[in-house]
């Protein structure tokens, strides 16, 4: 196809990454086809999909691209129980709520929505042989499921993927009757070591708000019993005899529960696999994978209807951001890379963890959540964003350095109310970049960036005490002050989270001192430090700018915990 003319794309796969994906390319005036194996009404009359809860960070990526006016009828998910037989419980708020929406209601919607935006969209059983066709006829070809021969075709990467067999069998089941928590807690995980897990959780299906009731069995263990089932009453006849068993609190709770249709049950084994992330058809057409396809995380976490919207969310701004040019599979491997290193690894590398045993220095913590609910908050912040456990739930001395942080606040103010109320104050965003003594990159992400003097030329930034990247900066002569344009918010997430380069895949050059700048924003400042002086758990950076630069774009905002985009004021021309 020539690279001028406008692009056709075809997705495979209309589950919520496929469906998501699609709407938002047709609403952006894409030529778009989605193919299902079927018609919204029989998704909605069929078997559930999943479990699936969708936490904050992922709603405010759902938004931009739909209306979400299903979750005003979904009951809302405030607060979190972790509970550990033998070792304590952690009750712990969301920052914002989360919600669990049928995946029956969500994809059908979103399906008819992409129909009539005019989106083509086709029922079929799409085979090997009909995909070579369909990515002959299409500038891009993107597969969304990961069933069948066509998750088959994507190869196993073997250094992301540490499980070669399930670490769960799974067992779902939506049901009414359920009785709240004790703990007044809407999402409850209840872990019995050397067993396995039993989540619960409000959620809105076919038929209005009902529950799911999830059991986790460790393959092989007391709970591993529903291999011979035959029917949905016999399904959850058996969820009702491991709760007896192992798990006698929830069983009280769910003494007069019913199913909430005979569709309303789901069994499983799946074995956490990161797939490669492009793939070839017989005649050499490159196909790019989404999602599951990709990568397909236990339910153990709840993370994967998030990484599905923040894979759809990452996949439009790229396909968006690429104009006319070629989708080579250069680009696909960029783009895959992009989520991973910006979601995909987190979760992944939490639920895996999850999956054979929870530290004994995060059991601590558990211990002590009771009488430190700022440690408890810990936990929730986790489900939301899973890179906020990396550095406490992977490390005992980032553990016990993370608890020290929180139990030096001040009693006198809720921190947590405190840092919204200084979210309501709009901020760019910008990327803080060095070079070390040593030659190394450094860059972090911060939004407390100002000026302070044009005569001389003065800007200040404070990154926080407990940064890993302090030492470094403090070594510097210079930084830059790289201010984001609106489409660069996955640079936003990846200079804010761990890694050994963050600079991997980032478009950047060498600028006073060979620190980096990065390309494409809509202004540089590249300073040399004047001044550090320390303020409470952070460090004020006084910089005199010798050199900027701009370009025409808009900025990045950030407002009460979301990205933004700037708009002209109504009343002013």
């Amino acid at each position: 196809m020539n690279a001028q003319e406008p692009h056709r794309i075809a997705i495979i796969g209309a589950g919520q990454a496929g469906a998501l994906l699609a709407l938002g390319l047709r609403r952006h005036g894409c030529t778009v086809t989605l193919i299902g194996d079927r018609h919204p009404d029989e998704v909605r009359t069929g078997s559930v999909l999943s479990s699936q809860c969708l936490f904050g960070s992922a709603l405010r990526v759902l938004s931009r691209i739909v209306d979400v006016e299903e979750v005003a009828d979904a009951p809302a998910i405030d607060r979190l129980t972790l509970s550990i037989d033998g070792v304590g419980e952690v009750v712990s708020a969301f920052e914002t709520p989360a919600y669990s929406i049928d995946q029956r209601v969500a994809c059908a919607a979103l399906i008819e929505a992409f129909i009539a935006e005019g989106g083509s969209f086709h029922v079929e059983d799409v085979s090997v042989e009909r995909l070579d066709s369909l990515a002959a006829h299409h500038s891009l070809t993107i597969v969304a499921t990961g069933t069948g021969d066509l998750g088959r075709m994507f190869a196993r990467d073997r250094v992301r993927s540490p499980y070669d067999r399930p670490k769960r069998a799974l067992a779902v089941a939506y049901v009414r009757g359920l009785l709240p928590a004790d703990s007044g807690a809407d999402l409850t995980i209840s872990v019995v070591p050397g067993a396995g897990e039993v989540i619960t959780l409000p959620a809105l299906t076919t038929s209005g708000p009902c529950s799911i009731l999830v059991v986790e069995a460790i393959p092989g263990g007391p709970m591993d019993r529903f291999d011979n089932v035959k029917t949905p009453e016999e399904h959850l006849q058996r969820c009702m005899e491991v709760l007896d068993d192992t798990f006698p609190k929830i069983a009280a709770r769910a003494r007069d529960i019913e199913l909430t249709d005979d569709g309303g049950v789901l069994r499983g084994r799946l074995t956490p696999t990161v797939r490669r992330p492009v793939a070839f058809t017989a005649s050499g057409h490159p196909l790019l994978g989404l999602a599951d396809a990709v990568v397909l995380n236990d339910p153990l976490t709840a993370q994967g209807a998030n990484n599905a919207v923040h894979a759809a969310g990452i996949y439009l701004d790229a396909i968006l951001r690429h104009g006319v040019k070629v989708f080579d599979t250069e680009w696909m491997h960029e783009v895959f890379e992009s989520f991973w290193r910006n979601w995909g690894r987190w979760s992944v590398a939490w639920t895996n963890r999850m999956l054979t045993e929870i530290p004994e220095h995060v059991l601590d913590f558990v211990r002590i959540t009771a009488d430190e609910p700022a440690v408890a908050g810990l936990f929730a912040a986790g489900f939301d964003d899973p890179s906020a456990v990396h550095d406490w739930w992977f490390d005992r001395s980032d553990a016990e350095r993370m608890l020290d942080a929180v139990r030096s606040e001040s009693n006198a103010v809720d921190p947590r109310a405190l840092r919204n109320a200084l979210g309501l104050y709009a901020t760019g965003v910008t990327v803080v970049t060095s070079r070390a003594p040593d030659g190394r990159k450094v860059g972090v992400t911060a939004n407390s960036f100002t000026s302070v003097s044009l005569d001389p030329p003065l800007v200040a930034w404070c990154p926080a005490k407990k940064a890993p990247s302090l030492p470094d900066l403090v070594a510097a002569s210079h930084f830059a002050v790289n201010v984001l344009a609106v489409d660069q918010h996955e640079l936003s997430r990846q200079f804010a989270t761990p890694a050994p380069d963050k600079f991997v895949g980032v478009a950047h050059h060498d600028g006073i001192a060979g620190i980096p700048l990065l390309d494409n924003s809509i202004a540089r400042f590249q300073c040399r430090t004047v001044q550090r002086v320390e303020a409470g758990d952070h460090v004020i950076f006084i910089g005199e700018v010798e050199q900027f630069d701009t370009c025409h774009g808009q900025p990045l905002v950030f407002h009460s915990g979301g990205y933004r985009i700037a708009a002209d004021h109504p009343d002013f021309p």
